[in-house]
C-alpha cells in the first residue's frame, strides 16, 4: 500500500475535527515546554551526569514527538505533508525509548537499553526508508517496544518506586487504549481523541518520571 493511499483515506477532517486536533497539540506543546523544563532542573539537583543525560534524553524525545505531531497534523496537505508524517511516525519510536531512559540507568537495566534502542533505530529507518509500508507492523513494533518493561519487571519492583511502577503501567495501558481510536478512522473525532489520549499518557509518563527524579 502506497505512502499516498494511506493518508489519503485520513486526512478528510472536518473544521471542527481539525480545530479540536489543533487545540489538543497546543496544548501538549505548551505542556510539554513547561514540563521537560522543570524536570532538567530537578535533574540537575538530583542526578550525576548520567542521570541528567537520561532525563535529558527523555525531554528531547517527548519535545520532538509533540513538536513532529504538532506540525504533520496541521501542516495542509501537500508533498511536505508526506515528509512530515515520516519524521512524526518516526518521533514515536525515540519517544518510547527516550521515556524508557531514565527508568533503565535507574533500574541498571543496560542490556534492556541497547534492545529498546536499537529496534527504536531499526523503526526509524524502516519509516524513513521504506514510508508508508508496513503500517500494521509498525503499530505491532510500538506496542511491543512499549511493553518491553515487562521482561525487567522483577528489577523495575526493586528499583524504582511504588508510585511510579503503578505510572508507568496506567500510561502504557492508556496509550493502548488510544491505539484503538487511532485505527477507528470511521469514528467522528478519532484523530483528536486518539491524540488526547496520547497527551494523557505523556502526562501520566511525566509524573512517573517526575516521582522516580524527585524520590
Amino acid at each position: 500500500m502506497s505512502e499516498r493511499f494511506v493518508d489519503a483515506r485520513s486526512w478528510n477532517y472536518t473544521p471542527a475535527e481539525l480545530w479540536a486536533d489543533g487545540i489538543v497539540h497546543a496544548v501538549g506543546l505548551v505542556l510539554g515546554v513547561v514540563a521537560a523544563t522543570a524536570l532538567f532542573i530537578a535533574s540537575l539537583e538530583r542526578f550525576d551526569l548520567v542521570g541528567t543525560m537520561a532525563v535529558s534524553t527523555y525531554a528531547a524525545s517527548l519535545l520532538l514527538s509533540l513538536g513532529l505531531s504538532a506540525t504533520y497534523n496541521i501542516w495542509p496537505v501537500g508533498r511536505t505533508k508526506w515528509l512530515l508524517r515520516r519524521f512524526d511516525h518516526s518521533a514515536i519510536y525515540l519517544l518510547i525509548a527516550g521515556t524508557y531512559t531514565p527508568f533503565m540507568i535507574e533500574a541498571g537495566t543496560y542490556r534492556l537499553m541497547a534492545v529498546v534502542w536499537t529496534v527504536a533505530v531499526a523503526g526509524v529507518a524502516l519509516k524513513l526508508i521504506r514510508p508508508g509500508r508496513y503500517e500494521r507492523l509498525s503499530i505491532y513494533l510500538y506496542l511491543a517496544l512499549g511493553w518491553s518493561g515487562v521482561s525487567a519487571l522483577d528489577v523495575f519492583i526493586e528499583t524504582l518506586p511504588r508510585a511510579t511502577l503503578w505510572l508507568i503501567l496506567a500510561g502504557g495501558l492508556v496509550y493502548t487504549l488510544g491505539v484503538i481510536f487511532h485505527l477507528w478512522q470511521t469514528l467522528r473525532f478519532h484523530n483528536p481523541i486518539w491524540h488526547g489520549l496520547v497527551l494523557v499518557a505523556a502526562s501520566i509518563h511525566f509524573a512517573a518520571v517526575w516521582i522516580c527524579v524527585t524520590a
